[in-house]
């Protein structure tokens, strides 16, 4: 097996966990990671972060519903807010990747990286409003979030976790319950996204094997992997307490915010 692939596994499989444990699929450590392996593929480096940004998203589809699969085993998805949320997060995931192929990396980083750091504040220091299993967000407002949502996520190759959580908490769902939710959500906007950058097509093309800047090779070892992986994380998330969930995932927003600060 070529040792691309062994690597497309092995972030893959942390994709996998994350996204079980928090809701998210891994998508800024799949990024970074993707960012600097690809132009060793062939990816002309001018489209390396598109095609990261891409591949990532496209992986995503596949690392969320295995989430979303194990979480609702367990009854923690809330199927009314997801279908309130959907075309929103479909519509910004679309919108999302054709701004992010027009604009500087260096500028969503420094927004994204901000928003991280209000949104572990606001998880680790704020009391949420009752966190009771009969809370069910719906209505408009929540379309329109997850316009917003879609379209960051797109921009910075993530599953929208680190959005959607913090909402959800702050709506008063309880944490676990939110993980799960975020994880249905992260199908979505993996959906739209992948299908953005894939109707994008680079200058001159990509590379063999790509459609757009979805570098397919990529996008499938990450997913094959984080498939297999996402039910062990999502395990862990049900067998800590809901304060607890809060921490880790205010913890986990601080290392995204730091690794985009650092980030090149």
């Amino acid at each position: 097996m070529p040792l691309e692939w062994l690597v497309f596994l092995a972030l893959g499989a942390v994709a996998g966990v994350l996204a079980g444990l928090l809701g998210v699929g891994g998508g800024l450590v799949l990024v970074a990671a993707l960012a600097w392996l690809l132009p060793r593929l062939g990816v002309p480096p001018q489209f390396a972060m598109q095609a990261a940004l891409a591949s990532s998203m496209a992986s995503i589809v596949l690392t969320a519903a295995a989430s979303a699969r194990a979480h609702a085993r367990r009854g923690a998805v809330l199927w009314p807010t997801v279908a309130w949320m959907v075309p929103g997060l479909l519509v910004g995931g679309v919108l999302g990747s054709g701004i992010a192929v027009q604009i500087p990396g260096a500028v969503l980083r420094a927004g994204v990286a901000g928003y991280c750091l209000l949104a572990a504040a606001q998880l680790a220091l704020s009391k949420t409003r009752t966190s009771t299993s009969d809370i069910v967000p719906r209505g408009w407002p929540m379309s329109l979030a997850g316009t917003a949502i879609g379209m960051v996520s797109a921009l910075v190759g993530i599953g929208g976790g680190g959005m959607t959580v913090p909402l959800l908490v702050w709506r008063g769902v309880a944490p676990v319950r939110a993980v799960g939710t975020s994880s249905a959500c992260g199908v979505a906007i993996g959906v739209g996204s992948a299908l953005g950058y894939m109707l994008h097509r680079p200058p001159g093309g990509l590379a063999e094997y790509a459609v757009g800047y979805v570098y397919l090779p990529a996008a499938l070892g990450v997913a094959a992997a984080s498939v297999f992986a996402a039910p062990f994380g999502t395990r862990l998330a049900h067998r800590i307490s809901g304060p607890a969930l809060k921490r880790v995932f205010a913890l986990f927003l601080v290392g995204v915010a730091a690794s985009l600060i650092v980030g090149r």
